[in-house]
């Protein structure tokens, strides 16, 4: 059911506007006794799913037993970033997930089922798998919270997405991410229905009896008249209603569609942010189905500083790189160790031109040599910021004193940019 959904593409939600209902919600839900809070980490920081586990923690104080960040493979908050995202709650809450020890497998999705899924793409078994906190933890509620906004592997972000692969396994990221990569993100993103968001169905379905129950709070977030970050929606409850709910404006709220694919463009990967390519290829994942043939993408990462989030993903985005689809099947066919990480692989795939339009990264902290072993164009930043200072951009089309015309995007996270050509 729906505790609670408010939300359109002009809503702007004030923080009394979402502590009233958040906590309508908490009302309508009844007594609980131990409670497991699953926001999302630092690199969503945007999605003020922060402010509203904070809520979370005034509102049921000692029944908030556990805060377990849905890292996925991201690297671990610091206890800086803890602070700073969830302001008045206390550290010792929060547990780190360690995707490939701390797992519970709650069964498998057989190789029938996902040949079906996939329409003959893959054939493997999948295991459902989760942090081990949400099978032994003896909480009676699980409270997932998150941004629907598109996304590259499961079309929309969040919901069930939280929590099969945001505390997932080895098993339960690698194979979901590389159906989505071979099923053609193209075709994925911004989609509420896609074989990677059946999977997931599919799972909740089968296994959630062996889980506490789930309440979802999502939020969609977009930019008003000023620039400025909003909430346009917000939405508590335990089905798959309050997420297409969600997913449906977040459609309306984060798409920009244009009738004319871009020539050039500008991508601005905030330092507190993006310090990966793995985070800040959402510039390319983001913007690809926008750009015009020969097009190009420029990459600012003043951050950006390494390629994996974990060190032996980042050893083989360096040995493989970004080289396309074909070059990237052949290399998990042939390579034992890109086969065991199937959601490297799906990155290679993910951070590609496919050779259709010309990336080029200007990283803080990675060299020339290291970018363009990747298949990438380098440019220093230093060089990039005195051209295009983001300072002096607005989010869009910019008309430069010299008349180069170039369209500016400060946050690739927040949206999913395309033509009404690539929707068809």
């Amino acid at each position: 059911m729906i505790y609670f959904g408010a939300g359109s593409e002009h809503t702007s939600l004030s923080d009394e506007d979402i502590r009233a209902g958040l906590f309508e919600s908490f009302d309508r839900m009844g007594p609980v006794r131990k409670i497991l809070v699953i926001p999302p980490d630092y690199s969503r920081y945007h999605s003020r799913s922060g402010e509203i586990t904070s809520l979370i923690y005034s509102y049921f104080s000692d029944s908030v037993q556990h805060i377990l960040p849905a890292l996925g493979t991201h690297q671990p908050m610091s206890s800086e970033e803890r602070s700073i995202m969830f302001p008045g709650v206390p550290g010792h809450l929060f547990k780190v997930h360690d995707w490939r020890r701390d797992i519970a497998t709650l069964g498998s999705i057989n190789g029938h089922q996902l040949r079906n899924i996939s329409r003959g793409k893959v054939h493997y078994d999948w295991n459902v798998q989760v942090n081990k906190l949400l099978v032994e933890g003896n909480h009676d509620l699980i409270l997932s919270v998150g941004q629907v906004v598109p996304h590259e592997v499961a079309g929309m972000a969040n919901h069930n997405k939280n929590i099969f692969i945001g505390t997932g396994g080895p098993d339960s990221i690698h194979k979901s991410h590389y159906l989505g990569a071979v099923c053609n993100m193209e075709s994925i993103m911004g989609r509420i229905h896609n074989p990677v968001r059946n999977l997931l169905n599919q799972a909740e379905l089968l296994f959630s009896d062996q889980l506490p129950r789930i309440v979802y709070i999502l939020t969609v977030i977009g930019k008003n008249d000023t620039g400025e970050n909003v909430m346009r929606g917000l939405y508590v409850g335990d089905d798959q209603e309050c997420f297409e709910h969600a997913a449906a404006l977040s459609k309306r709220v984060n798409f920009e569609i244009f009738e004319t694919p871009l020539s050039k463009v500008l991508v601005y990967l905030h330092p507190n942010e993006f310090k990966s390519t793995w985070l800040g290829n959402k510039a390319i994942y983001r913007t690809r189905m926008a750009l015009a043939d020969q097009a190009q993408l420029k990459i600012l990462g003043p951050g950006i500083h390494t390629f994996g989030e974990d060190p032996i993903i980042d050893q083989l985005i360096r040995k493989y790189g970004y080289r396309g689809t074909d070059h990237t099947i052949e290399a998990v066919n042939a390579n034992r160790e890109l086969s065991e990480s199937l959601a490297t692989a799906a990155h290679l795939i993910h951070g590609s031109s496919e050779g259709r339009f010309q990336i080029t990264y200007a990283p803080g902290k990675l060299s020339r040599k290291e970018i363009e072993d990747m298949g990438y164009s380098y440019e220093s930043p230093e060089t990039l910021m005195r051209n295009y200072r983001p300072e002096n951009l607005k989010d869009g089309f910019n008309t430069l004193p010299d008349g180069e015309e170039i369209y500016y995007i400060s946050n690739p996270a927040l949206g999913l940019w395309t033509t009404n050509e690539k929707l068809k």
